[in-house]
């Protein structure tokens, strides 16, 4: 799997009223820090979008500004359009307990006991929380791991791995769960 050099920051939602305002949800650490990295891109970086403004509405909702969109109908086409930067935009994580969701992908997934499970091709979330979605060693179908400190206690991006300590309900090739 090519590790892909986006991060995904925010999602446009619905139009807010008629001026060309936009609902979006940041997924950045202070949400309203999304205007402050420039212009974001979609998935396949062929639109750029710069943010003009933003204001919050509720937790983690911004209204937005978007530069060249004056009406509802130009807001309501980018419903759902996802908002990402290059991953080289972003500053350094300042300490190794830092990183970010997308250094995860293609990290060695292993038990504590150095038993191999297989890669993370993917970190997902459905609603309820963080997934690390593992293809396994021996191929197969892919195992989705819950992101908590609980279920992976280690994450050594350095190294190079992640250690997942799997539910008792969750079984792998390795044995352990």
């Amino acid at each position: 799997m090519t590790k892909t050099n986006l991060v995904l920051l925010g999602r446009f939602g619905a139009p807010h009223g008629v001026r060309g305002e936009i609902r979006l949800q940041s997924y950045t650490g202070d949400p309203v820090a999304i205007a402050t990295y420039g212009p974001l891109t979609d998935r396949r970086g062929a639109a750029s979008f710069r943010l003009l403004s933003v204001r919050p509405q509720g937790k983690d909702i911004l209204v937005a500004r978007v530069e060249g969109v004056a009406d509802r109908s130009g807001a309501e086409a980018l419903t759902g359009v996802e908002l990402f930067i290059a991953r080289d935009r972003l500053p350094a994580p300042e300490d190794e307990e830092e990183f970010y969701l997308t250094d995860l992908v293609g990290l060695s997934a292993q038990t504590r006991a150095s038993g191999e499970i297989g890669t993370v091709i993917a970190v997902r979330n459905f609603g309820a929380g963080d997934i690390l979605e593992v293809a396994p060693a021996g191929g197969g179908e892919t195992l989705l791991f819950p992101f908590t400190k609980a279920v992976v206690p280690v994450v050594a991006v350095a190294q190079g791995r992640v250690v997942i300590e799997p539910p008792a309900e969750v079984e792998t090739e390795t044995g352990e769960g």
